[in-house]
């Protein structure tokens, strides 16, 4: 069996039909002795409502689809790299594709028969933020293959000026004046700034101490943004390793509660078969047990019936006997 060809053939039903698709699947293979094939089928999972219409948006607007991917991998690139202008830029398509997206694939659910309230909506919604957030949440929509919503998207958080100043490296030296320690300005409130000096004669040497000052005090400044630019990505790295970490053990969680769901539901269900067979058996039981009972009691009777014929026979067998012994007239 091609389990590839099974899976996308299951991700392009409704959800309602992916189970009893996917069962008889598993029966196939099973009655084929394909065991490997039945187990890859059965570990399918059946998509949530609003990662069905997600994937329909994949399967059958590949161009937007693609132009969407685009704008996620941008957004994850400019993330890790801080570039403040064009995470704004990015971010303000990403809000105008989600809504619209989200809207185009609650329409392709609502064609297939299966319209989504404003609930599964605003979950299609989450889903397309977590497409943009998370590479494998990607790759998976990318395919159509998308079974559950994913958590709210974590990282991509508002592009403060602070971070946008620390993105962008530094142009420009800083004047004597603007490299002079602020405590040493705030402790002479009075001191007016310095007037800009008039331009000397070019044989008159310039003030090359404080020029020098200057360059020093402008590199240092450079080296500082440099180090506190590595600081600020080691720890957006540090804090989103750690959310996709507490996001992939929630979803191992989850996965872990909707398996024993599953199975307890199975096994829910076969008790509710067994006990249906176990009271057809009793049913069936006490039928047989009145058989019986009539059954014995026709045997009874049959066997009094017998001997009284028998009586009946022997006595009439005594009279021809006596009548054979007298003699005739």
């Amino acid at each position: 069996m091609d389990v590839e060809r099974v899976a996308e053939e299951l991700y392009g039903l409704k959800p309602a039909e992916f189970v009893p698709a996917r069962d008889r699947y598993v029966a196939e293979a099973r009655r084929a002795k394909d065991t490997a094939a039945a187990k890859a089928v059965a570990a399918l999972r059946r998509p949530a409502l609003a990662a069905w219409a997600a994937n329909l948006l994949a399967r059958q607007k590949r161009r937007e689809a693609e132009q969407f991917l685009a704008v996620g991998e941008t957004l994850r690139e400019a993330h890790r790299t801080l570039d403040g202008a064009q995470l704004r830029s990015a971010s303000r398509r990403r809000n105008q594709l989600v809504t619209a997206l989200a809207r185009t694939a609650a329409d392709l659910a609502k064609e297939a028969g299966q319209p989504v309230s404003d609930t599964v909506l605003h979950e299609i919604e989450q889903t397309l933020h977590g497409v943009l957030a998370d590479q494998g949440v990607a790759e998976d929509w990318s395919r159509g293959r998308l079974v559950k919503v994913p958590e709210a998207a974590v990282g991509f958080g508002a592009v403060t000026p602070e971070a946008a100043a620390l993105a962008r490296p530094s142009t420009a030296e800083p004047s004597p004046q603007e490299s002079e320690p602020e405590e040493k300005r705030k402790s002479d409130p009075g001191k007016k700034p310095a007037k800009k000096p008039a331009k000397k004669p070019a044989k008159e040497p310039a003030k090359e101490p404080g020029k020098k000052s200057g360059v020093k005090s402008g590199r240092a400044e450079d080296a500082r943004r440099r180090r506190e630019l590595e600081r600020a990505r080691t720890t957006a790295g540090d804090a989103e390793a750690e959310a996709d970490r507490q996001q992939r053990e929630l979803a191992e969680a989850r996965d872990t509660r909707r398996a024993a769901a599953e199975k307890t539901e199975a096994t829910a269900e076969r008790v509710r078969g067994l006990e249906h067979e176990l009271r057809e058996a009793r049913q069936a039981e006490q039928e047989a047990r009145a058989a019986a009972t009539k059954a014995a009691e026709a045997v009874t009777a049959a066997e009094r019936a017998v001997r009284e014929a028998r009586r009946t026979a022997e006595q009439v067998a005594r009279v021809l006997r006596d009548m054979e012994r007298q003699p005739e007239p």
